[in-house]
């Protein structure tokens, strides 16, 4: 059972205006956004933060934004945001090879030097206490300029965030999300746990 009840999607109508940015990405509006309409300010907020950290800028792709959002997510444990960012990665049109594959990004061939040095920030920095070390700075650079890296850590950053929300809140998983929790997760044992 959630910590906090969503309200209803028409409660405020300024952040329904913005949440309509979740029907591109997830295809509905999600329950955690619903719940931080309580206080509409912390939803407007988020929304457009949102909205800033998974603009595409070029070769970080949204498709890879959400498979680093997916990582960042495994790593601290949400699987909630777990199915969000698989299902988003999907509408995106990531690869299935590297969505059934993720857990080998460091030695699958779906995935280019780039994506494994990204894929590798998203887990060190993931961590607590924070892992990300000189050896993965260095990685990330060879492939990466520093607009580039401030998009990558964004997105690592706006999960860590939605992690601690949406695990704290047990917010209740959307059906369409559960879906591709399933259909992509299942295999390496996810499951819905408390977002029931």
């Amino acid at each position: 059972m959630p910590l906090i009840t969503p309200l209803s999607q028409d409660a405020n109508p300024q952040v329904a205006e913005l949440a309509q940015f979740f029907n591109e990405t997830l295809g509905f509006c999600p329950n955690s956004v619903l719940t931080m309409q309580r206080r509409p300010a912390i939803a407007k907020a988020f929304i457009n933060l949102n909205v800033a950290v998974m603009e595409n800028h070029g070769r970080v792709t949204s498709d890879l934004k959400r498979l680093i959002g997916y990582l960042s997510s495994l790593t601290a444990g949400c699987r909630y945001c777990q199915a969000h960012t698989i299902r988003a990665a999907e509408r995106y049109g990531a690869d299935a090879e590297k969505m059934e594959n993720i857990w080998e990004y460091q030695s699958h061939p779906a995935f280019s030097l780039a994506e494994r040095a990204a894929l590798d920030l998203a887990i060190a920095a993931s961590t607590i206490p924070n892992g990300v070390t000189k050896e993965v700075s260095d990685n990330l650079r060879e492939y990466w300029d520093d607009g580039e890296i401030v998009e990558i850590l964004g997105v690592v950053s706006l999960f860590g965030y939605l992690n601690r929300w949406n695990d704290s809140m047990a917010t209740t998983l959307e059906d369409d999300a559960n879906e591709s929790g399933v259909k992509y997760l299942d295999g390496q044992g996810w499951s819905k746990e408390k977002h029931q």
